[in-house]
């Protein structure tokens, strides 16, 4: 036993001195972004171009305050909400096996992906210019049915010019064209989400005895969320800067243009754009943070925690078991 164990520790490696591996271009790295963060904020605080208190004066404005409740943030929520209903439904039609209704979801979104929002905006604005005579909703050709076969006269519904220009001129019409063109782009991102949901699920519902569209809102889009959620945070936070681009309409009642106004009349620039800044990097922020919740939830099982529990179909259960 002596010999054995006199044989172990000669054998047994020495302590091992282990050097930590130096990184200096880190420190330069820190360096560099230290010495750049105090030139910008020595830029901040000593240019007189940057009027801090005029910023502050002019955020406090009514007009630039009601221009960013009403054109900035309820146009994002709209349009958003507009944005999200329609790209889930075109995502559904685009997966469907009906062939007409999966082509029309893709020239929908083929469409308006092609178009750029400030164009669309353009178009949207001057809509009322197309029906001189107003806009008619009914059996098309319906003039042609009255002179043959004596019909009466089949319009349902006519929205003269002057309405049409009042509607789609302000507000509405950037809700309209906003929230149809990120339609387009939520249907990518809602098919996306579909796709990343196992075939299985749908497989194990049906066997559960679901239907198609309870299975879609109980389990499928359930689990689509984790991929659907990040993304969509970034649509967002983008359609809150995009309402900028209104002004194409044109509408008044909007921050940025507000802003511009003001910075037009009295000459300063920097620091009306500053104020616009401001109210931009506030929504995002709190946006920001919403997302960072959001993602939480729905990305809760997925990777890190307890494993989920499964039926024995396989259909994947939250922590309450299915409702």
């Amino acid at each position: 036993m002596t010999t054995s164990g006199h044989q172990d520790e000669e054998e047994r490696p020495g302590r091992i001195d282990a050097v930590e591996v130096r990184h200096p271009w880190r420190w330069v790295a820190l360096a560099v972004i230290a010495v750049l963060a105090l030139m910008l904020l020595h830029l901040l605080l000593t240019n007189d171009n940057f009027d801090w208190p005029f910023t502050l004066e002019v955020m406090n404005q009514t007009i630039v305050i009601r221009g960013f409740l009403v054109g900035t943030l309820l146009t994002t929520v709209c349009a958003m909400v507009i944005g999200i209903v329609g790209g889930v439904l075109l995502a559904i039609l685009r997966l469907s096996d009906n062939r007409v209704l999966s082509s029309v979801s893709w020239v929908f979104t083929w469409f308006f992906r092609a178009v750029p929002r400030y164009v669309l905006l353009s178009i949207t604005g001057g809509l009322g210019a197309l029906f001189a005579t107003g806009l008619s909703i009914g059996v098309p050709f319906d003039f042609l049915l009255t002179q043959w076969f004596g019909t009466p006269d089949l319009r349902l519904l006519t929205v003269s010019q002057t309405t049409l220009f009042a509607l789609f001129g302000g507000v509405f019409g950037g809700i309209v064209g906003l929230g149809f063109s990120e339609a387009a782009y939520m249907a990518e991102i809602a098919r996306a989400g579909l796709l990343s949901v196992d075939r299985g699920q749908h497989e194990a519902a049906e066997a559960l005895g679901m239907s198609k569209r309870l299975a879609m809102r109980r389990v499928i889009l359930p689990q689509a969320m984790r991929v659907i959620v990040p993304p969509t945070g970034n649509e967002v936070i983008a359609m809150l800067k995009d309402t900028s681009l209104l002004a194409a309409i044109p509408v008044s009642t909007e921050l940025f243009f507000r802003v511009s106004q003001i910075k037009n009349r009295t000459f300063e620039v920097m620091a009306g754009n500053m104020a616009a800044v401001a109210y931009y990097l506030i929504a995002t922020s709190i946006l920001m943070v919403g997302q960072y919740f959001l993602e939480k939830r729905f990305s809760r099982g997925y990777g890190t925690g307890p494993a989920r529990r499964t039926t024995a179909a396989g259909v994947a259960m939250g922590p309450g078991g299915a409702k």
